[in-house]
């Protein structure tokens, strides 16, 4: 018997043996990986925007035609997918797994991790690379 982890809708499927079922959904949009002086400028309202702060940097992941103008350093050239649906925080494993079927290829990542679930970004020359190997690893992936 197969369940949806709490509140989700779609994406996740885990099977009462402990199995899962990982649907990752292709994101449409190139991304910037930067280094910001502050965030007055970053655009909130935008589809994507991912910003991390530490003591020692103000990080800033978003659509790349985003950039702020207050951008310090950059990386362009990302192309990101989600794990679809909302991945209740029992789930042990799910990003690790995608992230080690990735390097046992020789595709890095860069990722990003909500509340609801995680994004990972992929260089754009290997993105498709990178999705072809996690089917077939057995991962779904939806346009």
């Amino acid at each position: 018997m197969a369940f949806l982890s709490p509140g989700n809708e779609a994406g996740v499927i885990v099977w009462e043996n402990g199995g899962i079922i990982v649907e990752i959904k292709r994101i449409h949009q190139e991304f910037s990986v930067c280094q910001v002086e502050d965030y007055s400028l970053v655009n909130l309202d935008s589809e994507y925007s991912f910003i991390g702060k530490t003591d020692e940097e103000k990080s800033l992941v978003c659509i790349t035609s985003e950039v702020p103008k207050n951008v310090i350093q950059r990386d362009d050239g990302w192309k990101a997918f989600r794990i679809q649906g909302v991945l209740d925080f029992s789930l042990i494993g799910i990003l690790a797994k995608i992230a080690a079927v990735l390097a046992d290829n020789g595709i890095s990542i860069f990722a990003v991790s909500t509340y609801n679930t995680d994004y990972v970004l992929i260089k754009k020359e290997n993105y498709e690379k990178g999705l072809e190997v996690l089917r077939a690893s057995g991962y779904e992936v939806a346009e």
